[in-house]
């Protein structure tokens, strides 16, 4: 495709998505990043890259060519204008990450009730892991999206999740305040050190058998794999938890049981996703 001059010093990116009318610049993107862009008969890795009268874009897309994402079924515990709130399945993924993912993951589901919002994370306030299920909020607007994710920044969502260790903890009930930081050696995962960020963790135990407890997290903060880091640090790794030295079973136990957030309209509210029938001891 030659350059018209009409379109002189536009974005490489924005000319794909007009190329490409159905596609978004973050899928744009994409395409630049996979090399799939040719300006001038070179792979061009720029999205920000300017274009000039005189050249020619070959985009290598053939829509037919990508795997249709499959459409799934997740459990709503509640809806409304602004936002959604869902019993996520263990397994499935928050959303996508970089290259083209033809796996079905929340925010693939989300895609058809979002407005005004388009790529990988649209819609996605706040994050589970695939191994773990549970309550789940996410934003159907731009404007519901900013409110909630101000409320998980500046912690005044309260979430609850129910998790299945190994052994039996010194105490009935406790606070975990212990920062966590980036594993070097392991850059997938994270453990507590001096140098990471603060992280506070309440537990209580439920229940408790000759080899296992049922206990109630209440993160304070929200860093990534919070929960699985301090209980693998105090030596009761997450049942499941092959990340963390927890012994192999059918799942990760962590289920998150409840999360209280007010909503767009301004009403607070607390949302429970029930207990899997699997988390006995």
């Amino acid at each position: 495709m030659s350059e018209p001059e009409e379109v002189r010093s536009r974005r490489l990116d924005q000319y794909i998505v007009s190329q490409l009318p159905e596609s978004s610049r973050t899928f744009a993107t994409k395409l630049i990043e996979q090399g799939k862009v040719l300006v001038n008969d070179q792979v061009q890795l720029k999205s920000g890259y300017r274009l000039r009268v005189n050249d020619t874009i070959h985009i290598n897309y053939v829509a037919e060519d990508e795997a249709v994402i499959p459409d799934i079924t997740i459990p709503v515990l509640y809806e409304d204008d602004d936002c959604v709130v869902i019993n996520k399945p263990v397994g499935l993924l928050t959303h996508s990450k970089g290259a083209f993912n033809p796996e079905p993951t929340v925010a693939s589901w989300l895609a058809s009730r979002v407005t005004g919002m388009d790529g990988e994370r649209a819609g996605i306030a706040h994050r589970l892991d695939r191994a773990t299920s549970g309550v789940m909020i996410c934003a159907k607007t731009p404007e519901a999206l900013s409110w909630l994710q101000k409320q998980f920044s500046t912690r005044k969502v309260k979430k609850t999740y129910v998790a299945i260790v190994e052994g039996s903890l010194n105490l009935p009930e406790a606070v975990i305040d212990m920062p966590i930081e980036r594993h070097p050696k392991k850059p997938q995962t994270f453990r507590v050190g001096s140098n990471g960020k603060s992280a506070t963790t309440t537990y209580k135990v439920l229940q408790t058998s000759a080899l296992r407890s049922l206990i109630e997290l209440r993160p304070t903060t929200g860093r990534t794999h919070q929960l699985r880091v301090h209980l693998a640090h105090l030596k009761h790794p997450i049942v499941g938890d092959s990340f963390y030295h927890g012994k192999a079973a059918e799942r990760l136990f962590l289920h998150a049981l409840s999360l209280e957030i007010t909503l767009p309209s301004r009403e607070r509210k607390v949302f429970t996703a029930p207990l899997p029938k699997e988390f006995t001891i």
